[in-house]
């Protein structure tokens, strides 16, 4: 495009629409998140290449494929979202954190069965009127929340270099066996020995974490199930159609017809609450930053460690 803008800016819909293109397969489908028709999409699209006096993604590549300038000015859209986020928030919070919404996001069941609940207990004792809301996605999508200002706070795996971050938890892979299989004798289960059963992976959060403990020893189970819900896994090794390595934090205290045992060798993971700059988190979301911090102090250490 390449000639001077126009004087009109750029409306907060045309941004949004902007955010969308980054996580769509298709400039319709883009436009069709925020409720848009194809026509109006387009019109939406050119009007912000107007306004900005520049061609912001590549019309000649077979999928979307952003400019170098839109992937330039990406950053600075996603701070006027947040500013947004900010205003309504302090709004909505008041001074005295009187009333307000907090949405929490969690990588999966160890974080929301056991990290998060804590934390969100006593935060609610301080702060009464404030609403939490926690919704669970894969640890890469929460994430991605997060960078594109869905979400303040998050409950993620650590190490995650672009986000400010404070310890919550370290939890361990464990061995899980039928009551009666003859590992379940074993105060602690070698590695090796998993190989051998019938083996239920995971496709939840700690999957790729139990494949790279295997992979790491030069050692390979042999994967007859690969299923998303704990409680599936849970039911199809008390019923002695296989074996698993599950986190530990994501397990309930006891199952029937199943035993827990800790692996040898073993690995842990640390468990973060992390959000992207802590110094311009809203009121609420500052609130619980602060007690995270407060109760892990108090803790000496992490809230929760296997």
């Amino acid at each position: 495009m390449g000639h001077r803008p126009d004087t009109t800016t750029p409306t907060l819909r045309q941004l949004q629409l902007l955010l969308a293109l980054t996580s769509s397969d298709g400039i319709a489908s883009a436009g069709a998140q925020l409720g848009m028709s194809p026509s109006a999409t387009s019109h939406a699209l050119r009007a912000l290449e107007n306004a900005l006096g520049t061609e912001l993604i590549d019309r000649n590549a077979s999928q979307i494929s952003l400019t170098y300038t839109a992937e330039q000015v990406l950053p600075h859209v996603r701070d006027v979202f947040a500013s947004l986020q900010l205003v309504q928030a302090t709004a909505l919070a008041g001074a005295e954190l009187k009333s307000g919404l907090l949405r929490l996001g969690s990588f999966g069941a160890s974080a929301t069965i056991r990290v998060l609940p804590p934390l969100i207990e006593r935060f609610k004792a301080r702060y009464p009127g404030v609403d939490i809301v926690v919704t669970e996605k894969p640890d890469e999508l929460t994430s991605r929340d997060l960078t594109e200002r869905r979400l303040e706070l998050a409950a993620v795996t650590l190490p995650k270099t672009d986000f400010d971050a404070q310890k919550l938890a370290v939890d361990e892979l464990v061995a899980v066996l039928p009551s009666g299989h003859p590992l379940a004798a074993f105060e602690t289960v070698p590695l090796k020995e998993m190989t051998t059963d019938p083996f239920i992976l995971t496709r939840a959060g700690s999957q790729a974490l139990v494949e790279k403990l295997f992979s790491r020893h030069g050692l390979r189970p042999k994967v007859m199930y690969e299923l998303v819900q704990l409680m599936s896994i849970l039911e199809l090794v008390a019923c002695g159609k296989g074996i698993s390595v599950l986190a530990k934090l994501a397990l309930p205290e006891r199952y029937p017809g199943t035993v827990f045992r800790p692996l040898s060798p073993s690995t842990s993971r640390r468990i973060g609450l992390v959000c992207l700059n802590q110094t311009r988190l809203s009121p609420a979301a500052q609130a619980f930053w602060r007690e995270a911090r407060r109760y892990n102090s108090e803790s000496e250490g992490p809230l929760i460690s296997t």
